[in-house]
């Protein structure tokens, strides 16, 4: 029997459209003369959705009965039983009710399929098994239907039912997707735009896999190997050197550049592991590899440039980062081009990028005036110069030796020695010299193969060759001692320019000087020591046999520089160096001067702001309490007793009034200073929410409340919390309009437990937030009878010393949702917080 064939239609979240589109879709068919029937369903009450059912057969579903309840599934044999052409079966991911034949609804489908039915399904990312962690890590929400990878991929046909995530949210609010009441929670939960963009992209990017899986299979299916540019797609060449990290930050900017651009990282290493490199080198940019998004791939080849290439062809690659090459001059000229210049040739339609890093040209550092002109180098290539040119010059021309080549002969010697003095200097020189005399005197001058000097003229021609070569040889130290210089000079300035610019810039200008001078001087560690012993600023790591140099930085601190010795120059310039860190550290002191300067500022204005509440805010209840106590006693027994009490109940008020601001003044100096007690226990926060709700007196007409009854304990301060619900509800109820009512709903969000307390009034712009938060501040209301201004203030800092916070949202439709969010209790580190008190 045929196999049937498999339709998924897949979303980034619920309410996309997914239901709606298998509908539409189904009616089509049947339109068409399809036998289309809906095996399974899920409306969810969404009239439209419902609405497309009409018309089309609908399956019963049968009844499974566990521990006494009456639980409804499709009825799988029924629609084998009926055996349509095209099956309608919703939610694939779902979790069948124990005593079913299947666990699963993708494993009934499954069956389906076998018995040559088509089925049409729907299945949301998040139900994706292998995107499981990753849906959780950005909503918050574990998922606990699943379906495996291998089903989705071997559906023959896979679409994407797409929703911006703005139109999803509107949706919502809308009540379209959920009912009224959940609106809010969804809408600040799990539908967040910032959970439905990220939902979205990984859809695509999943669908995106699979379609990149698919033109694979056809291209080797028709044998085409050249590369497909569909997608950008970055190879990066890791050795394990110190330029992978320079390398992999390179090719990441270079795939963020287009849309879907993917990063792969590749290591090449030999089959007998003689090439690897060190392992906590790869692993670190693995690592970062995987941090920056992507992939880490390793590859054992002898060949570095073929395999390069050819991994990159298997991959569609459309460029490869590789980095400029470690080795020298000689190394290249004597071992050739390098892995860069054959994978350039075999590169073809890839683009290839060579990228310089730091341990190509090395670090900066001072060029040393010591010592001799040239280097070492250079005087030990002069030497084999020497030694392999001369032999290949005798044998050259002894081949054509005659009685007229003796001055071409000379003159040929005359030309070597010269080579070997501009590349080596004196000594090659003199060495080339003297052999060049011998071997004319033994093979160019009669009687040939003996050293002999009978005539004058040929002990002349030696010290001529010596002349000359020295000659030469000091033209060549005298350039060389000039460029070298020269170079001094220039790396002399790029160090001073870079001090200046350092201490202009000011941040960060004291770490940067000590690691400039380490790089500068060739030393192994610098350390800027304070004159307390604090060690201010280190480079580098002192080794034990390391001389060390100490210079003192004014009375502030000293520098302290192990390594070699400094010659005059060096020192000269270590003292510019050092004049300019004095300079760098007095920023730092002034910079720190001015900060506590502007803390000052803030703690005078807070205090200019706290004595115009003292002379307003405090004046009226205190002149109430006085007038009221006053009259009591002016008037004595003439009062009558409705009178009196209505002078001891002004002066209560009154006298309360103060008591509350005087506390929340002090509550606030407590916040400022860090000092504020918090016990820390598991508590219900719904109690809490009630309680407060009965402290303001507020009835059902001004608050609906949507309680979650599952909702675990939290690890707050109770009377803290209640003071931060009280404030954040009154101010509340005080901004909604006549005839709406303030929601407080109360959800579990991942580890935290969430109170969102829901107003329809003007809201708050999101400029202003955190403002809002300020002390003594009412963001404009002239209404002084509203207090100090401490209500929000006071409850983010408490919110905040119980570990949770305190954020404003925008309601849907107008208004502002201030969210309380605290850590579910329970965690093993919540222990340790619930003996005590914390400060």
């Amino acid at each position: 029997m045929k196999r049937g064939k498999l339709r998924v239609l897949l979303g980034a979240a619920p309410g996309v459209g997914k239901t709606y589109e298998m509908l539409e879709e189904g009616r089509r068919l049947r339109e068409d003369g399809r036998d289309v029937v809906i095996a399974v369903v899920e409306t969810h009450g969404r009239t439209a959705t419902a609405a497309l059912v009409e018309g089309l057969p609908v399956m019963p579903r049968a009844t499974v009965t566990h521990r006494g309840v009456e639980l409804t599934e499709m009825d799988l044999d029924g629609v084998l039983q009926r055996h349509p052409s095209i099956a309608l079966v919703d939610e694939l991911a779902h979790t069948n009710a124990p005593g079913s034949r299947h666990g699963k609804r993708w494993q009934d489908v499954a069956e389906l399929l076998d018995a040559g039915i088509d089925v049409i399904t729907t299945v949301n990312v998040q139900h994706i098994e292998s995107l499981g962690g990753v849906v959780e890590q950005i909503t918050g929400v574990p998922q606990r239907e699943t379906v495996p990878d291998a089903v989705v991929r071997g559906a023959d046909q896979i679409e994407v039912v797409d929703l911006a995530p703005e139109s999803l949210r509107d949706r919502l609010s809308a009540g379209v997707v959920y009912p009224a009441e959940r609106v809010d929670a969804a809408l600040s939960n799990y539908f967040r735009l910032g959970n439905l963009t990220a939902l979205r992209e990984l859809a695509l990017l999943w669908l995106a896999d699979e379609v990149d899986s698919a033109l694979k299979s056809y291209r080797a299916e028709h044998g085409i190997e050249g590369t497909w540019q569909a997608r950008e797609r970055v190879v990066v060449a890791l050795t394990g050197g110190p330029e992978g990290e320079t390398l992999v930050r390179r090719g990441a900017r270079i795939a963020s550049r287009a849309a879907g651009g993917e990063l792969l990282a590749v290591h090449v290493s030999s089959q007998d592991g003689l090439r690897d490199a060190a392992p906590g080198a790869l692993a670190n940019q693995r690592a970062l590899v995987e941090s920056l998004g992507g992939t880490y791939h390793q590859v054992v080849e002898d060949d570095v440039p073929r395999a390069l290439v050819e991994f990159a062809r298997s991959v569609d690659a459309t460029q490869l980062v590789i980095g400029v090459s470690r080795r020298g001059r000689l190394a290249a000229a004597l071992t050739g081009p390098g892995i860069g210049a054959t994978v350039i040739r075999e590169s073809g339609d890839i683009d290839v990028h060579i990228v310089s890093h730091a341990a190509a040209g090395g670090r900066f550092a001072l060029p040393r005036l010591t010592g001799g002109a040239l280097s070492v180098k250079r005087r030990v290539l002069g030497f084999a110069l020497a030694l392999v040119g001369g032999p290949l010059l005798t044998w050259l021309l002894v081949t054509i030796r005659s009685e007229e080549t003796i001055t071409s002969d000379v003159l040929a010697y005359q030309l070597l020695v010269v080579l070997v003095a501009l590349v080596g200097g004196i000594w090659p020189a003199v060495f080339a010299a003297v052999m060049s005399g011998f071997t004319l005197n033994f093979f160019f001058v009669q009687p040939f193969h003996t050293v002999t000097i009978s005539d004058p003229r040929n002990a002349w021609a030696l010290a001529l060759y010596v002349v000359i070569a020295v000659l030469v040889s000091y033209v060549v130290d005298r350039a060389a001692r000039a460029a070298r210089a020269a170079t001094r000079s220039a790396a002399e300035s790029e160090l001073l320019a870079t001090v200046a610019g350092s201490v202009l810039r000011g941040q960060g200008a004291v770490p940067a000087l000590v690691s400039r001078t380490r790089e500068a001087f060739g030393m192994s560690g610098v350390r800027l020591i304070a004159t307390s012993g604090e060690v201010i600023a280190t480079d580098g790591e002192p080794l034990r046999d390391d001389r060390h140099l100490v210079t003192p930085i004014g009375a502030r601190a000293r520098l302290e520089l192990h390594g070699p010795e400094l010659d005059t120059s060096e020192r000269r310039l270590l003292d510019v160096v050092v004049a300019q860190l004095g300079a760098a550290l007095e920023q730092d002191e002034l910079q720190e001067a001015a900060r506590a300067a502007e803390m000052l500022a803030e703690t005078d204005q807070v205090r200019s702001a706290l004595l115009s509440a003292v002379s307003h805010d405090l004046r009226r209840p205190l002149a109430a309490a006085v007038a009221a106590v006053g009259g009591l006693r002016a008037a004595g027994a003439q009062l009558s007793s409705e009178d009196r009490g209505e002078l001891l109940a002004t002066a209560e008020e009154s006298l309360v009034t103060l008591s509350t601001l005087v506390t929340d003044l002090l509550d606030v100096s407590r916040i400022e200073a860090g000092v504020l007690a918090v016990s820390l226990a598991p508590i219900d926060a719904d109690e809490i929410v009630l309680a407060a709700v009965d402290e303001l007196g507020a009835g059902p007409e001004a608050v609906e409340l949507a309680l979650d009854r599952d909702l675990p304990a939290v690890r707050a301060d109770a009377v803290l919390l209640q003071r931060v619900l009280v404030n954040v509800l009154a101010n509340a109820l005080r901004h909604a309009p006549d005839g709406s009512r303030v929601r407080i709903a109360t959800s579990r969000l991942g580890g935290t437990v969430q109170v969102r307390i829901v107003d329809r009034g003007p809201g708050v712009s999101p400029e202003r937030r955190e403002e809002m938060f300020a002390p003594f501040q009412r963001l404009g209301d002239i209404d002084n009878t509203t207090g100090l201004g401490l209500g929000l203030a006071l409850s983010k800092g408490f919110t905040e010393g119980m570990g949770g916070t305190l954020t404003p949202e925008d309601t849907p439709g107008g208004g502002l949702t201030m969210v309380v969010s605290l850590p579910v209790a329970g965690d093993t580190a919540d222990a340790a917080d619930q003996d005590g008190a914390t400060a």
